[in-house]
């Protein structure tokens, strides 16, 4: 079997479900060169280095495909500036101060801890909905309001605009789903759906005028933080289409992946439920994100500035690059035994949040957020047991996750 047949089976939806004897033979060659002229890195050691490495860039205007002049243009909306996930030092290193002093710590340690008791009330609210029921699907009814809820909270978006903003981040997503399309045409639906949240922002934020700054993380971004000055009014449509997209899609993710693994470990949501042990949710969710993450590769976001020689190969400038992090968890030279979910581990190195100056943003949210979602349903539901194993799963072969996740349940308890 070829390198190449390797991967075009990584993107294969028949391989949704259990993708990581592939990865397996990926890391055979850690670098390679796939079919339509990308570079696949699958190895622990390799992915970090070149997360790490400056020469490795993250502006969508350097990939060929695309054209410094913008002539397919990438993250960025339609004349507005590119999102901080797009961009290089030092404009990255800006935005993301800025974003930061407003999101939580250090600068705003509060942020989220005085957001838990509203998490926890959330759940608490979507688990009594169960109550009276014997079949639930965690997907629809959990894993995805739970997030969306507290995104919306968070950047102060009403909650009875998520139909439209979920319309809107589906074409998102599509647009970076590898499976579909060209590269030129992804890129086109990006923009197109990008400018679409962009309207939605700029009407939120015309809708506010004349009325006192909140607390919120939109407001925030408007009024600036610490030694930055404000960004522009452009940027931060760009960055809270960005933070309302990306604030709830992965976590979803995370928490159906993760409540279909403990389904699939008993003993482990055994010891949740039972409540003993102080530090095990926090075990757990980390494993998770090891185990069973909610970003199995970077796609099409990364692009070399010079050549690149690692493990042997060269990587040629002005090629984009694969980083398949799900592939790097999962490496044998870095975690022992690494096919088995095992949160008890002394030593869990993970890529499951990324790394280098692109580190998930959300990682301080994603964290509590999961770890709430998933003690109370372990607490709550009473006898659950999985309908289909495995269950059917979301098209997009990065942002990996099931689509439904139904299970049968005796009840809730109080």
């Amino acid at each position: 079997m070829t390198g190449s047949s390797v991967w075009q089976q990584v993107l294969d939806h028949s391989n949704r479900a259990d993708p990581y004897p592939l990865y397996t033979e990926l890391r055979q060659t850690p670098v390679r060169r796939v079919e339509d002229g990308s570079y696949v890195v699958s190895t622990y050691q390799e992915i970090v280095a070149l997360l790490h490495d400056p020469r490795v860039s993250s502006d969508l205007r350097n990939i060929p495909e695309v054209g410094a002049d913008g002539s397919v243009p990438g993250e960025g909306l339609p004349g507005l500036p590119p999102s901080f996930i797009r961009i290089d030092p030092p404009e990255h290193d800006r935005t993301r101060r800025l974003l930061t002093w407003n999101f939580g710590p250090p600068h705003r340690p509060g942020r989220i801890d005085d957001m838990l008791p509203d998490m926890r009330e959330i759940v608490t609210g979507l688990i009594d909905d169960f109550a009276d029921r014997t079949r639930v699907d965690i997907v629809d009814e959990f894993a995805y309001p739970f997030p969306v809820t507290v995104i919306c909270r968070l950047l102060d978006v009403p909650r009875e605009d998520e139909a439209r903003f979920q319309a809107l981040s589906d074409a998102l997503v599509k647009s970076v789903d590898p499976t579909t399309g060209g590269i030129a045409e992804r890129y086109r639906q990006r923009v197109k759906a990008n400018a679409d949240l962009g309207q939605y922002f700029t009407a939120l934020l015309d809708a506010r005028a004349g009325r006192p700054a909140g607390d919120d993380l939109l407001s925030g971004l408007l009024r600036g933080g610490g030694e930055e000055e404000p960004i522009t009014r452009e940027q931060v449509l760009s960055n809270a289409a960005l933070l309302l997209v990306a604030g709830h899609e992965t976590t979803v993710n995370l928490i159906a992946n993760g409540m279909l693994t403990l389904l699939r470990h008993p003993a482990v949501l055994d010891r949740l439920r039972r409540g003993d042990e102080p530090d095990l949710a926090a075990r757990v969710v980390e494993e998770l994100l090891r185990y069973e993450p909610p970003v199995h590769f970077l796609a099409e976001s990364r692009n070399t500035l010079d050549d690149i020689d690692i493990a042997g190969t060269t990587i040629p400038a002005g090629s984009r690059v694969t980083l398949v992090l799900a592939a790097g968890s999962r490496d044998p030279a870095v975690v022992s035994d690494p096919d088995r979910f095992d949160p008890d581990r002394a030593h869990n190195e993970h890529l499951g949040f990324g790394g280098g100056i692109h580190y998930c943003f959300g990682a301080p949210l994603a964290r509590p957020e999961t770890r709430i979602a998933l003690t109370e349903l372990a607490h709550r539901l009473r006898n659950p047991r999985l309908v289909a194993d495995p269950p059917p799963y979301r098209a997009n072969p990065s942002l990996r996750g099931p689509r439904h996740l139904l299970v049968d349940i005796d009840g809730v308890r109080r």
